[in-house]
């Protein structure tokens, strides 16, 4: 711990608590509350407060472009945190886009280890993937997620359906859902602590072709990392953040968005990027885009030096532009 830190934090945050913006979601304050006490633990008796945020993602039922993209998940918050409303700023990482800045003045001091990336599967009865009939409704809010079930399973309907987790899962298990299965991330639902309460099936994270008979799920860039943000002119803050930061973790993120940030990808494109470390300490970074169903695609792999991932990230970017990912992103625009 840096010499000098604790008393610091503890005299600025003595009488007033460190404040801490998250959506108001359920998962979104059980992460909150994760990081407020990893932060107690770092430094005994300092007073945290949870501040949840609506954001404007979370009240719109529609496509997000319409209300800009992925940025409505945290622009409100982003407000807060810029105005000094609250000193950090919890988010997942898969939410954050690619496409725009951080608000200006701030920055993520922290990742915290990856958790599961995993998509999964969920049924009322745990029918699997492959057994479910053609036309079977599916419920995904993600276009990476519904460009790569339609590539493997074109015979299935894909539906948007927005909401937090569990009024996505009353929507499936209703005595009138209409649908088949939803596709979730399995890290959500071990955070909420509501995993063995669901049928479900797991996908692989590992690309196989559509003829393989194996259904894939490539995840997406940041896919279970809670990422902290707060203000760059906060030295006390970022300090802090910076120990409770994983040094691993913080290179995959890098790797991942940097490939997402050449390649300007939207809310609309279809992306999936994965990065991690091999047994000899090397980095590996995964990355794919698709059309909207799938039928067309172009995929990267390349391994890079530990302390260099923007290089990597750059040049698997490079390689899935060269191949013609800037027609795909293009065309889901529309």
């Amino acid at each position: 711990m840096t010499d000098g830190l604790p008393d610091v934090l503890l005299s600025r945050f003595g009488e007033s608590p460190l404040r801490i913006g998250t959506r108001t979601s359920a998962l979104a304050r059980v992460q909150a509350e994760h990081v407020a006490t990893l932060i107690s633990k770092h430094i005994p008796g300092i007073q945290t407060e949870i501040v949840p945020t609506q954001v404007s993602a979370d009240l719109w039922p529609g496509d997000l472009a319409e209300l800009g993209g992925k940025g409505a998940f945290s622009k409100e918050i982003d407000r807060a945190l810029v105005s000094g409303q609250i000193d950090a700023a919890v988010h997942c990482m898969k939410d954050v886009p690619g496409d725009v800045p951080l608000a200006e003045g701030t920055a993520f001091g922290a990742y915290l280890p990856r958790d599961d990336v995993h998509d999964i599967v969920v049924t009322r009865d745990g029918t699997p993937l492959a057994d479910l009939p053609a036309g079977s409704l599916i419920g995904t809010s993600s276009v990476r997620r519904r460009a790569q079930l339609t590539m493997y399973r074109p015979d299935l309907r894909t539906e948007r359906i927005r909401g937090n987790i569990d009024t996505r899962l009353a929507k499936l298990e209703g005595s009138d859902s209409r649908y088949a299965a939803l596709i979730l991330a399995r890290a959500g639902l071990k955070r909420l602590g509501v995993l063995g309460q669901h049928h479900y099936e797991v996908l692989p994270v590992e690309f196989h072709p559509s003829d393989a008979g194996v259904v894939s799920m490539v995840p997406a860039v940041g896919a279970g990392v809670i990422g902290i943000q707060a203000r760059q002119a906060d030295a006390p803050v970022m300090r802090l953040l910076d120990e409770l930061n994983d040094p691993p973790t913080a290179r995959h993120i890098l790797a991942e968005r940097t490939m997402l940030h050449m390649l300007r990808g939207h809310c609309n494109s279809p992306i999936a990027g994965y990065a991690s470390t091999t047994g000899d300490g090397a980095l590996s970074l995964f990355g794919m885009v698709f059309n909207r169903d799938g039928s067309q695609f172009v995929r990267s792999h390349a391994w890079g030096e530990a302390d260099d991932p923007a290089t990597l990230g750059s040049r698997v970017a490079a390689d899935l532009l060269h191949q013609g990912a800037r027609r795909l992103i293009t065309a889901t625009r529309k």
